[in-house]
């Protein structure tokens, strides 16, 4: 049985004892000191009344009728404890109905009323911690939506003043038109580049890892290819060195793709100065290591605790040029984070280094 339960049945057993024991106290006393006073008319009326009514009923009903308030009488003083544990439970949960959840149920004792009085306190602070995460969601919605709308509206405001010209005729001769065009033109690769990020980052939050096993080194190498290649515009060479010839891993290949694309983007073009950027990957017995560096100016050590963050530019100074949409790194810190990986960003005056730590299997929850 339960303990409540045990608790109920001793508080009976206990009351009931106390009762009969008390009781026979009663009775010894009444028969030391009572003699002298039963020959009184009065006393002797009151036998009298109790034999007629022990007669009638068949029970001394006087002795039982004391008996019974006095045994609810003991059980009342004995459960004050448990009475007290229960208005307890009930004043916390109408604290919690009423959302008030900093108090908690001082409730100690091993049977159901401390268990409940236990699992109400988790219950407040689980419900705390999932109204603080709605929060904290509703406040990154909102800066989300903030810094979209600025990020916009910035470049289609250059496109529509731009345009308004062309449309107006305000320009002098071909060379302004075609200036004016180009740069409607810029603006708007990357209001498109802005958007695409944005669609993959919101992607990553609920689109599934498709794991399948990949060559890491093959599809770094074929990176590294392509980076070259349109790294000749920006006089930047991408070096690629592997450890081994082979890595094989368990993962999402386009998200790993993606990954990679953005570090290797990220470093071309804050590197360009030293015209140089070096992939490299390892391999440790469970995981795979592939390290981005580039060798620009330094990342102030304030920054870097940061740079993973929707929209947070580590030089607020960048232009549209010089500077990505923001969401480069957070996309890279979500894929990343969805294959069980880590990411690690060291910078100083001579280099600076995205070292990404990748599980080679896929850990057991997600088999």
């Amino acid at each position: 049985m339960r303990k409540l339960q045990w608790k109920i049945i001793m508080l009976f057993l206990v009351s009931g004892g106390l009762t009969l024991i008390m009781l026979f106290i009663a009775q010894q006393i009444i028969r030391l000191i009572g003699r002298d006073y039963w020959r009184e008319p009065m006393v002797a009326a009151l036998f009298s009344v109790d034999r007629l009514l022990e007669n009638f009923f068949g029970f001394p009903i006087v002795a039982t009728m004391v008996g019974i308030v006095l045994f609810i009488c003991i059980v009342l003083l004995l459960s004050q404890g448990t009475i007290r544990q229960i208005n307890q439970l009930m004043e916390g949960t109408k604290r919690l109905a009423k959302g008030e959840l900093d108090q908690e149920i001082l409730i100690r004792s091993n049977d159901e009323l401390g268990q409940m009085a236990k699992q109400i306190n988790q219950m407040a602070k689980q419900l705390k911690l999932s109204l603080a995460e709605e929060r904290m969601a509703v406040q990154s919605k909102n800066e989300l939506i903030s810094n979209v709308s600025h990020d916009l509206r910035t470049p289609l405001t250059s496109i529509i003043g731009y345009l308004r010209l062309v449309k107006e005729d305000r320009y002098k001769d071909e060379v302004e038109l075609r200036y004016y065009t180009d740069i409607a033109y810029d603006k708007s690769l990357r209001l498109g580049g802005l958007v695409s990020d944005l669609f993959e980052y919101t992607r990553m939050g609920y689109s599934p890892i498709n794991r399948v096993d990949i060559n890491l080194v093959e599809l770094l190498g074929q990176l590294a290819v392509d980076f070259s290649l349109t790294g000749q515009h920006e006089k930047v060479q991408v070096v690629f060195t592997p450890a081994t010839e082979k890595i094989m891993i368990s993962s999402d290949g386009d998200k790993l793709m993606r990954t990679f694309e953005n570090l290797l983007s990220n470093a071309v073009r804050h590197g360009r100065d030293a015209g140089r950027v070096d992939l490299r990957v390892s391999r440790e017995p469970k995981v795979a290591i592939v390290q981005v560096i580039n060798y620009g100016p330094p990342i102030p050590q304030h920054a870097i605790p940061h740079l993973f963050e929707r929209f947070y530019r580590a030089d607020e100074s960048r232009t549209d040029q010089t500077g990505g949409s923001g969401l480069g790194l957070a996309i890279v810190k979500t894929i990343v984070d969805a294959h069980h990986g880590t990411i690690q960003v060291t910078s100083s005056t001579e280099l600076t280094m995205f070292e990404v730590r990748l599980p080679l299997q896929a850990p057991e929850i997600n088999k």
